[in-house]
């Protein structure tokens, strides 16, 4: 009887360790964070970079955005096209010198684009970088 009752439990570890050890290496293959950056304005005083989250409702975009110049401001873009295939931007900026932070909730996404430019208060200007990939459903 003892026997039997150490290999049913040699048999149980194992097979708790076996499907235990898989659901946590498919769990480690899901990443629910995404760093991105940094991403430079075409004259190099703005700097954007950040995270991408998975939430329970959609994704958040967290950033920080630096303003090296002095004179004008940075700016960060951040473009997302949700699953109905509505593309939705938004802008942050920062007219100070140092970092400035900002965070965008979107809803479920297929895509979520950054990038970085220079600008005044009301608006960029120019000298963006190109919108570079920070998400993508899938990859």
């Amino acid at each position: 009887m003892r026997t039997g009752i150490r290999v049913l439990l040699g048999l149980t570890t194992v097979a708790a360790l076996t499907f235990g050890g898989s659901a946590a290496a498919s769990a480690a293959a899901v990443p629910s964070i995404w760093k991105w950056g940094p991403v430079y304005s075409t004259d190099g005083h703005a700097e954007a970079r950040g995270k991408v989250a998975l939430a329970q409702s959609g994704f958040v975009v967290y950033g920080s955005l630096e303003d090296t110049l002095g004179s004008g401001c940075s700016w960060a873009q951040v473009r997302a096209l949700s699953a109905r295939g509505k593309v939705s931007t938004a802008s942050y900026y920062n007219c100070v010198p140092g970092k400035g932070t900002f965070r965008k909730d979107y809803g479920a996404v297929l895509t979520i684009k950054v990038r970085a430019c220079r600008g005044t208060a009301t608006r960029p200007t120019g000298r963006c970088s190109r919108w570079k990939t920070v998400y993508t459903q899938g990859g």
